[in-house]
């Protein structure tokens, strides 16, 4: 609605996760340089956490976006499957053809035989399961035995488990301590500090077309790191109003009321 008038070629504040948008502050950076190490040095498992909208699944996105050719990716974003769908759904997303829908057995030596293939080509096969923390512990048992598909000198198949800080919770129980035993990568993503919320602002203004325009006043920074708390998925919902504010206000400067209205609004106060 806003877009032609501040001159974006599209919505800067989009919630899809699209890596074109990824902003890397200190954290985020160290957090994918975590998970690219731990790929580049075959590490098994790799566990990321964060709170809801910390941007996990964009910093995957981006990791997904810069690997090389040598990598052949799954990724699993619904995790609520049993064992059968599960590993269904990693050949699907493997592009294995024959799979069957009955006979666990025979997908799991599927799986197998496309692993080995691709190990004896160069290939580096990575697991990626979004949300993980919503997985049963039955099923998180499951996927660490994927992780024994091996030759004697590497594992064929590399896991990223992405979850909210509930996943850490969760892998404590003492039934899962050997996959607990495996992850030998751990990183907790947290919020933008508040210096970074306008940088973030003004990167997603960038890629979206913004040459500049508009502008957010200091006190509309500062009111929207106070509502969001540096989760960037908040900062998108209170920026993406307090532009539709100046845009109703035909203004390209946005103050500290107009981000305030935005506030209200998302808390449903419209009066």
């Amino acid at each position: 609605m806003y877009t032609q008038f501040y001159g974006f070629t599209e919505a800067p504040f989009s919630i899809t996760p699209d890596p074109r948008y990824m902003f890397f502050s200190d954290r985020h950076r160290e957090a994918f340089n975590h998970l690219l190490f731990g790929l580049q040095h075959r590490k098994g498992f790799i566990q990321l956490t964060g709170e809801v909208g910390s941007g996990k699944t964009t910093l995957c996105r981006a990791l997904l976006s810069q690997l090389g050719e040598q990598y052949q990716t799954a990724l699993i974003l619904n995790p609520m499957l049993s064992d059968s769908q599960l590993l269904r759904a990693l050949l699907r997303e493997f592009g294995v053809e024959k799979i069957s829908r009955n006979d666990h057995l025979d997908n799991y030596e599927a799986l197998n035989k496309f692993l080995l293939e691709k190990a004896h080509a160069g290939k580096e096969c990575v697991l990626i399961i979004d949300e993980a923390q919503d997985l049963p512990g039955a099923l998180l048992e499951q996927i660490r035995l994927l992780s024994n598909l091996e030759t004697d000198n590497r594992k064929l198949i590399q896991i990223i488990l992405l979850g909210q800080p509930e996943l850490r919770d969760k892998l404590n129980d003492p039934a899962l301590r050997q996959l607990r035993q495996r992850i030998t990568i751990r990183y907790h993503l947290g919020p933008l500090a508040q210096a970074d919320v306008r940088r973030y602002i003004e990167h997603r203004m960038t890629v979206a077309g913004g040459r500049g325009t508009p502008f957010f006043e200091d006190g509309a920074i500062a009111r929207i790191y106070r509502y969001s708390g540096g989760v960037p998925r908040m900062i998108n919902a209170l920026a993406d109003k307090a532009l539709l504010a100046g845009f109703v206000y035909r203004t390209d400067r946005i103050t500290k009321r107009m981000a305030e209205i935005a506030e209200k609004e998302l808390e449903g106060d419209i009066a």
